[in-house]
Order: structure tokens, then C-alpha cells, then sequence
């Protein structure tokens, strides 16, 4: 998994989560030097075809932040489909991409939530590191962005190591506070209540003691936080605390009927306050 992202693959639907979110890739494209892939993927609407020509889209993916994006290497692909995540994954492997940039929904002008089930399938299924967020309209300028801390979600897992790593790397990077947060499950023991504190001050004990073997074993300094309760709530709550400027967690590396999706990483990227990225 390179890092750094040399090549980002950023898709856009000309919504305003899709310009807040490029002032996030324009961020990342310059600090990293890379190569810069603005894709849009017209999807037919049914029983009408195509509601844009493809000229005119050619003129507005050419327009989309023109100025903005001037100084960058930047390569523009119109492409169509029917199924715009395919089509994303597709290019994203035909041109080894290091790392796909996407808010969570974009609201198209023809389909709603166009971005959501199509991000959430990227997810999924992308090979590299993905990018993304909520509330993307609200994206601060680009010279008020800054990546001063971050968190890194791990499940103790045999990914967790490639997880720890490139949140060490883009922490270096930004000589950012790396913070390390785990949840441990909130058990109710039934009907003895009183034995829950103990269990949990055990499972927390026992949790903070494999954390910190995995952390020195990579070599990776960072602060631990070991806490008992549903996981994107711990994670979310952390970044929240803590006013983080970003999120990383893990995805499987296996593919097949479940995707590289891991249980929890849908619910964490839907409540983070800031962007997450995973790999």
C-alpha cells in the first residue's frame, strides 16, 4: 500500500458535497505532489437515456474547479454507465490509484443520494485507501484546512498493523498527534449487574496491554485509548473530543461476498466529525 498517494482518483458529480470535498483533495494533491484523476460517471435515468448530452458534461467536468486546480497535474475522464461504483473501481485499477477521494452523498440533479449507495460500494470493493465524509457542503476554505490530529480505529485484527502504519505515515507527514482508540464490547452480565465494572475494567486491562504490544512491535509512538462501548459511538465520540482532522480505520483485504468493508466502518465514517479514510 503506497504511501505516499501518488495518484488520487477523486469522483465528482458536480454537487456542493463534491466542491467541498475538493478543497480537501486539492489539499492532499499538493502536499503529496500527486497525479490528480477528476472523473465523472454519467448514468443513464431510466426509460429517458442520458439527460446531458455528453458534450455539455464534457464542458462541465473541464469547468469544475478550472482555476482551482490549474497548478496541479490534473487528468479529466468523462466516462458512462450504468453503474457508476463499477466504473469508478474500474479506472481505480486500470490506473493503480493510491487513494479514491469521495464525499459520502452527492445530491445529482437527477438521482438522489447518487453518491451514497455508490460511495458505500467503493467502499466496499476498492483495492486502496478510500477518502471520505459527511457534510461536505460544509467544508472549510482551502488554506484553513489542517491535519493537526489524528485518530487511528483499530480492532486488534490481523489488518490493524497496515492500519497503525499509514496512520503513522500521514501523521509524520503532518507531524500530527496520533491518538489510538479500541472499543471494547459493553457486556450486561444478567442478573448480577454489579459484576459488569469488574468485567469491563478487565476486558479494558487486557485490551490496552495487546494495543500496546501491537504499537511498540511497529515501532509507532501515539496515545492509547481503551474504552467499553459501541464502537463507531467510541470512535466518533474520541474524534469529537479530541477535534480531530481525521479519522483512520481499516478494511479487510479479502474481497468476496462481504466486500472489503469491516462491520463497523460505515457506521464510524457516518458519524465522524471529520473526514475518514480507510485502508
Amino acid at each position: 500500500m503506497l504511501f505516499p498517494p501518488k495518484k488520487i482518483l477523486f469522483p465528482v458529480d458536480f454537487s456542493e458535497r463534491a466542491l467541498g470535498a475538493s478543497h480537501f483533495v486539492e489539499a492532499l494533491t499538493g502536499r503529496f505532489e500527486a497525479e490528480l484523476i477528476v472523473l465523472h460517471v454519467a448514468e443513464p435515468v431510466p426509460y429517458y437515456g442520458y439527460p446531458e448530452s455528453m458534450r455539455h458534461l464534457e464542458e462541465r467536468l473541464a469547468a469544475f474547479r478550472q482555476d482551482e486546480l490549474r497548478q496541479y497535474r490534473v487528468r479529466r475522464v468523462l466516462d458512462k454507465g450504468e453503474d457508476a461504483a463499477e466504473r469508478i473501481l474500474e479506472l481505480s485499477r486500470t490506473e493503480n490509484v493510491d487513494l479514491i477521494m469521495m464525499p459520502t452523498h452527492g445530491f445529482g440533479p437527477y438521482r438522489r443520494f447518487i453518491l451514497g449507495s455508490v460511495t458505500a460500494k467503493v467502499l466496499h470493493d476498492a483495492d486502496c485507501p478510500v477518502w471520505t465524509g459527511v457534510h461536505l457542503e460544509q467544508a472549510p476554505a482551502l488554506e484553513d484546512l489542517h491535519i493537526r490530529r489524528v485518530v487511528c480505529a483499530i480492532d486488534l485484527n490481523r489488518e490493524s498493523e497496515r492500519v497503525v502504519q499509514w496512520a503513522r505515515q500521514i501523521t509524520a507527514e503532518y507531524q500530527a498527534a496520533l491518538h489510538v482508540v479500541h472499543a471494547t464490547p459493553a457486556y450486561e452480565t444478567r442478573p448480577a449487574r454489579y459484576f459488569d465494572a469488574d468485567l469491563r475494567a478487565e476486558l479494558a486491562l487486557q485490551a490496552e496491554v495487546e494495543v500496546r504490544k501491537l504499537m511498540e512491535a511497529q515501532g509507532v509512538e501515539a496515545e492509547i485509548d481503551v474504552q467499553g462501548g459501541e464502537v463507531a459511538h467510541v470512535v466518533s465520540g474520541t474524534a469529537e473530543r479530541l477535534h480531530a482532522d481525521l479519522v483512520v480505520i481499516g478494511r479487510s483485504s479479502e474481497s468476496g461476498l462481504v466486500g472489503r468493508l469491516r462491520a463497523n466502518a460505515y457506521s464510524i465514517i457516518r458519524q465522524s466529525p471529520c473526514p475518514v479514510i480507510s485502508v
